[in-house]
């Protein structure tokens, strides 16, 4: 796949022929997309939210949040994926760590990619065609050994997208988000 190394500039991180992976703006279009994508529960309950977005307000909040978040992680974050043609916000794509484990074992540093796509926005192969370009980032730009996926077992989709991307699977962990799951890593 090609895609243009842009990080640094304008917010951007990376481009495909199809996609622009980008910073989150506190402008009315992402706040309003971040409020659609985030109140629905057929997105959220995979993402173990307590309860979906249901103000706008809390979108605002959210936005600024992964703003704060550029600066303060620089390299890591949630970023917008937006359509090329259309200028349409697909989702998120997300390299953050893994918080501190809840097994009592320390953490070794882990790092995690993620993505949460609109479901006007499934079946396209978006989340694939994102995750891809950044983990190409995480391994070229940050130089990290390995990035971690994890998904509770019955999400098929997010599965498939972890095996697409060549993934290996590491089997069932509940060592993050308090929840069981499925454990895959990816490797330079």
């Amino acid at each position: 796949m090609r895609y243009e190394d842009v990080s640094g500039r304008g917010g951007v991180i990376r481009e495909t022929g199809r996609l622009v992976i980008r910073e989150w703006a506190d402008t009315a279009a992402d706040v309003d997309r971040t409020f659609d994508i985030y109140r629905r529960d057929e997105v959220t309950r995979w993402l173990g939210m307590p309860v979906p977005l249901t103000t706008r307000e809390q979108a605002r909040a959210a936005v600024l949040r992964r703003i704060e978040g550029y600066a303060a992680q620089p390299g890591y974050g949630l970023w917008a994926v937006q359509v090329r043609d259309t200028g349409l916000v697909a989702g998120s794509v997300a390299l953050k760590p893994l918080p501190e484990p809840d097994d009592g074992v320390p953490g070794a540093g882990e790092v995690e990619i993620a993505w949460h796509l609109h479901p006007d926005s499934w079946g396209h192969g978006y989340a694939t065609e994102a995750a891809r370009v950044l983990l190409e980032y995480a391994f070229a730009q940050l130089a990290l050994p390995e990035v971690h996926a994890i998904a509770k077992p019955d999400n098929a989709p997010s599965l498939a997208v972890m095996r697409r991307l060549g993934m290996t699977r590491l089997g069932r962990t509940s060592r993050w988000y308090a929840m069981p799951a499925e454990h895959y890593v990816a490797h330079p």
